[in-house]
């Protein structure tokens, strides 16, 4: 090692790292004191010897603003390499030890925020030392997150056949059309999709799963779909027609309650449901960790009582 690398690594500690990078990734001193549970005057402290053992600023205030400068940024980038050695290390001695542990980030597309709870459930008990981490978001940004490599695993239903990852199908996904109570719809004694979607159709924004699944199936039956309103959330969909706003197509799952009170009612028409299927996806060339690999091994060997679980509750 030369004698300048020497000298700078005697002068800097882990605890200095830990709290830069802390103050870099919430722009905040005193943020980053009540996560690490630090006074502000010890963060600016440890940010100060730090400065001084590199010989360089890396924060600097403009306005009430805390900025970063080009330093900070690069040795976030060093620190975050080394961060990340450290936890594959101790990952893979709870390996030998017999422990799965370590950290297991999981993106779920909104639709399937109704499901993860329940797949976590059982997982947890196997694997207590394993941190979980999960974000809901619409599909678009899923698949932009595991494709710029920010999240290990994702719950999504259709998966782009063009995108280099490796999918599990593991539960039924049915989409189906609903109204509210007292709809005139619900007087005739058959209803064709097309006089269902003239009724003042909601549909999710663009990027969305199920309008994506919506979309298709349109265009295989050469129906044109035209959206009275898009909202952003299944939730909001859902409200929105039982307070009179139109009609959807709403995954079943998702309101299993307003099915059972009579606030929805689901309307049948020729090939729905429609039916797809939840999948966990990670890029193909991505070598596991010891989580993303129990949990991998832990979907594909229950999917039969996930869809047992899961039929039970539709059918309640």
């Amino acid at each position: 090692m030369p004698q300048s690398v020497q000298s700078l690594v005697s002068r800097l500690t882990f605890r200095q790292l830990q709290v830069f990078k802390s103050v870099y990734e919430l722009s905040s001193y005193s943020r980053a004191g009540d996560m690490l549970g630090l006074s502000q005057p010890a963060v600016s402290n440890q940010i100060r010897q730090l400065e001084q053992a590199l010989e360089q600023p890396l924060f600097e205030y403009v306005g009430r603003q805390l900025y970063s400068t080009a330093t900070a940024k690069r040795l976030a980038q060093c620190i975050q390499a080394m961060f990340d050695e450290i936890q594959r290390f101790q990952d893979d001695l709870s390996e030998e030890a017999g422990l799965i542990s370590g950290e297991l980030t999981l993106v779920a597309v909104s639709t399937a925020q109704y499901v993860v709870p329940y797949l976590l459930r059982a997982y947890t008990s196997l694997h207590p030392n394993v941190t979980i981490n999960v974000k809901v978001m619409n599909r678009a940004a899923a698949i932009e997150r595991l494709n710029e490599n920010h999240d290990e695993l994702a719950i999504m239903g259709m998966v782009q056949n063009d995108k280099p990852m490796f999918s599990i199908p593991f539960l039924n996904n049915e989409l189906i059309a609903v109204v509210p109570q007292n709809h005139p719809l619900l007087t005739l004694e058959e209803t064709s999709l097309s006089t269902f979607l003239e009724n003042n159709l909601l549909l999710r924004e663009a990027g969305s799963g199920s309008r994506l699944a919506l979309e298709l199936h349109c265009q295989k039956q050469r129906i044109r779909l035209q959206a009275e309103m898009e909202i952003g959330s299944n939730d909001a969909i859902k409200h929105a027609v039982i307070a009179g706003l139109g009609v959807a197509v709403l995954p079943r799952l998702c309101i299993l309650s307003e099915l059972t009170l009579g606030t929805l009612i689901e309307v049948p028409i020729k090939d729905f449901p429609l039916r797809r299927s939840w999948c966990l996806i990670h890029q193909q060339g991505r070598h596991p960790t010891p989580a993303m690999r129990s949990f991998i091994d832990y979907i594909q060997q229950n999917i039969g009582q996930f869809e047992t679980m899961f039929s039970r509750m539709t059918e309640k």
